[in-house]
């Protein structure tokens, strides 16, 4: 028992980093149709700015990651995609890696290419033992953290003004924008989003290692994407979902393969996607999410 809720926590602790970037990716694609690659990058700027304001105070080094992914998303949908809206979704895809790769360099003559470390919220690695259970406090933040961030972003998204628009062109985003929501408003919206998301990733990431690197986004990006096809590409339920359970799988095979198959450990993850998405190529959560957010 003891063990099984070790694995709870752990994979819940994962799948919620999976989760919210999962969401992340899904709230861009259920509106522009757009598989946002460069959203690996949100979260590596947005660590590397906690990373180099951490000496002065960590609350403020929160407040400016979060602007600073904030800034990056909007400014990304500005001059990257927002000409290229009504373009074929290849040129929005390319335009995403073109944009990844820009950051990705432009991170790297600025700071160099090695990882670095910090101290950054270190308290945070501290353990307490509850019944036999080891929970680390991060992990307890993260999960708590992302169920405040969820419950916040379906409170916007269902009782404000501007959530009924976003969710509105989620669902038919030509039909949204005849009945007078205007579309650079949404997109951008659903981009800050992106970057918040982002930016809460990237302290809990950084609070969790204590190191970045340029390329440290891209992880987190392919497990986002994929925890979005598992769940029904453009159900945001359904992102999350799929995070949690893309996070639960790998604990779980982290926990039960043998110790010499353990560095294969993401194979093995991916080759059961790949099976799931053979039985189901919807996603495993499409139709259960799809009719959750037309209530």
């Amino acid at each position: 028992m003891t063990a099984a809720l070790q694995l709870v926590v752990d994979a819940l602790s994962v799948g919620s980093l999976y989760a919210l970037s999962a969401l992340g990716i899904g709230l861009i694609f259920g509106i522009m149709r757009l598989i946002n690659f460069a959203h690996g990058e949100f979260i590596m700027v947005g660590a590397y700015a906690a990373m180099l304001t951490a000496a002065i105070w960590a609350p403020f080094a929160v407040i400016v990651a979060v602007a600073v992914a904030l800034v990056v998303a909007l400014v990304t949908e500005r001059l990257a995609f927002r000409r290229l809206r009504s373009s074929p979704p290849a040129t929005l895809l390319i335009t995403s890696f073109a944009v990844s790769y820009l950051l990705q360099n432009l991170m790297v003559l600025i700071e160099g290419a090695r990882p670095q470390t910090v101290d950054f919220l270190s308290a945070l690695t501290r353990s307490m033992d509850v019944g036999g259970v080891r929970l680390p406090w991060i992990n307890v933040v993260t999960i708590a953290v992302t169920a405040v961030l969820l419950t916040l972003l379906a409170i916007f998204l269902r009782r404000t003004r501007f959530g009924r628009m976003t969710r509105a062109a989620a669902s038919d985003f030509r039909m949204a924008r005849l009945l007078g929501v205007r579309a650079d408003r949404v997109i951008a919206i659903a981009f800050a989003l992106s970057g918040l998301l982002a930016a809460a990733v990237a302290i809990l990431l950084l609070a969790q290692t204590g190191t970045v690197s340029p390329v440290m986004g891209l992880q987190l990006a392919l497990v986002g994407f994929v925890a979005t096809v598992i769940g029904g590409m453009g159900s945001l339920s359904g992102a999350v979902l799929g995070g949690l359970t893309v996070g639960a799988v790998t604990v779980l095979l982290q926990s039960l393969l043998p110790a010499e198959l353990r560095p294969f450990r993401d194979a093995f993850v991916y080759g059961l996607v790949i099976a799931v998405l053979l039985v189901r190529p919807g996603g495993l959560f499409r139709s259960a999410a799809a009719m959750q957010e037309r209530v």
